[in-house]
């Protein structure tokens, strides 16, 4: 049985958030996950913060580029936001990472370019995408026209959310190991669209904290 994994998770670190790194630990464990990679919107600094022997800790960056969104898995040190996807993804390998796209068939989520054919692997299954189902099938469908291996994660930015969707690795419990597998192929997407119930609490508790 691999390691249950949420590679896509967002923190209070990212601005859009208000997941507290205690929470991720506490709902990763709440759901049954092995681990998690703290992906904060241009910044490595909510994974570096996170401590913890409850969880596999997976440090990991959301970089905004010129051509969408990226995420970088096993990033310890920023990525400069707003350069060419090529060059970014470069960046992530020279760090010692892996290159994922991420939703990248979801129009309204700022999806990296699928011109490109050096990711490492597509995020084929994103637990904040709506509708759900549709997403995820163009998501695999481009996925596999690359040829490339396939991950979830629930993109959460309210803590429970977390685990909605992730990813099983069949690897060794250390970071290095996981984000080999996962670019082996290795690994496979598991999970479900997050709740309209949570959806909207999300919503409610950010409107309280604005108003």
């Amino acid at each position: 049985m691999g390691l249950k994994i949420d590679l896509h998770v967002h923190t209070c670190y990212s601005h859009d958030a208000v997941t507290t790194l205690k929470q991720v630990v506490a709902y990763s464990k709440k759901r049954g996950l092995d681990g998690v990679a703290v992906t904060d919107h241009n910044t490595v600094e909510g994974a570096l913060k996170l401590k913890t022997r409850d969880i596999i800790v997976v440090p990991g960056i959301e970089v905004s580029t010129l051509n969408g969104h990226l995420l970088g898995l096993n990033v310890t040190v920023p990525i400069p936001a707003k350069l060419g996807i090529e060059e970014t993804i470069h960046l992530i390998h020279e760090a010692g990472g892996i290159a994922v796209a991420p939703h990248p068939t979801t129009f309204y989520k700022s999806p990296p370019s699928r011109r490109v054919s050096s990711y490492d692997a597509v995020e084929v299954m994103n637990a904040s995408s709506i509708p759900f189902p549709v997403f995820t099938y163009l998501s695999k469908r481009f996925a596999a026209g690359l040829g490339l291996p396939q991950t979830g994660g629930s993109d959460s930015h309210y803590a429970p959310e977390i685990g909605a969707a992730y990813t099983v690795v069949e690897a060794d419990p250390e970071v290095d190991e996981i984000v080999c597998a996962i670019k082996k192929g290795a690994a496979y997407p598991m999970g479900h669209g997050i709740p309209l119930s949570i959806r909207l609490e999300r919503t409610a508790l950010k409107l309280k904290r604005k108003f």
